[in-house]
């Protein structure tokens, strides 16, 4: 998953392997499924894509690509590590990501676990990545998008946060908000938040259960100002996820801002 600011600065897609470009699509519009709608995208759930053969068989297919940044042309031999494009938001698709997708005559091949079998979303006998990417790839099932403390619930834009709009925090803000958005949540799973004030008084919190499976989600908690002014210091919010039975941490951080 891509965050908004890189999103806008431009990911390439680069090729896996040598081949053949034998089909791209590029005039699809960088917008949220949400937004667009699936009948929209209907026979084009992949969005702007490039499919690349690298003979026996063996496909590679790179979807959700941004509108108009297609660098090769069907027929084109490329190189591994060729630039393709760049990461987008095209397709069936509600955040900005790269859907990449190895075949073998027409059978999904995870690229983690190889021909040779292996659990999923783990590394198998034989992966078909090198050494070095496998190292870079390492699946991390659930994380942290973005975290911060603001004068008010941050917006979406795409999905994902949009920095151009988190409303600072001062001494004459009207609310103090702590945020945090977190992929690959699961039913069950347990998130605590806790914001705090610089003397150790805390404002709010909150512990809840997630009711299903999420992609991402954003959470927040805060708390309207009550005085003059916020004192001055530094504030500081607290976010940790907890899965399984017994609950283990499987995620904590925290976020601060100061107030002069």
């Amino acid at each position: 998953m891509i965050d908004l600011a890189a999103f806008e600065r431009g990911v390439p897609v680069l090729a896996a392997a040598p081949g053949r470009v034998r089909a791209i699509r590029d005039a699809m519009a960088d917008v949220s499924v949400r937004e667009a709608g699936k009948a929209s995208v209907a026979g084009r759930e992949a969005g702007n894509s490039v499919l690349i053969e690298h003979g026996a068989g063996w496909q590679t297919q790179y979807s959700h690509l941004r509108k108009g940044s297609v660098a090769v042309r069907p027929g084109e031999q490329v190189a591994a590590g060729q630039p393709l494009g760049m990461a987008g938001l095209s397709g069936n698709t509600e955040f900005p990501h790269l859907h990449f997708e190895v075949r073998r005559r027409g059978e999904i091949i995870d690229p983690f676990v190889g021909t040779e079998g292996g659990e999923s979303c783990a590394p198998g006998r034989q992966p078909l990545w090198s050494a070095q990417a496998l190292g870079t790839l390492a699946y991390v099932p659930t994380g942290i998008l973005g975290a911060g403390l603001s004068a008010a619930p941050p917006q979406l834009a795409n999905s994902s946060v949009d920095p151009r709009k988190l409303e600072g925090l001062s001494a004459a803000s009207g609310a103090a908000v702590f945020w945090a958005q977190i992929y690959g949540l699961r039913k069950g799973d347990v998130e605590e938040l806790r914001l705090i004030a610089p003397d150790g008084r805390v404002l709010a919190e909150r512990r809840a259960s997630i009711a299903r499976d999420m992609a991402q989600s954003l959470a927040y908690i805060g708390l309207r100002r009550r005085a003059a002014a916020w004192p001055a210091g530094a504030y500081r919010g607290e976010y940790a996820l907890y899965r399984g039975a017994p609950e283990k941490k499987i995620i904590s951080f925290a976020a601060r801002r100061r107030i002069e």
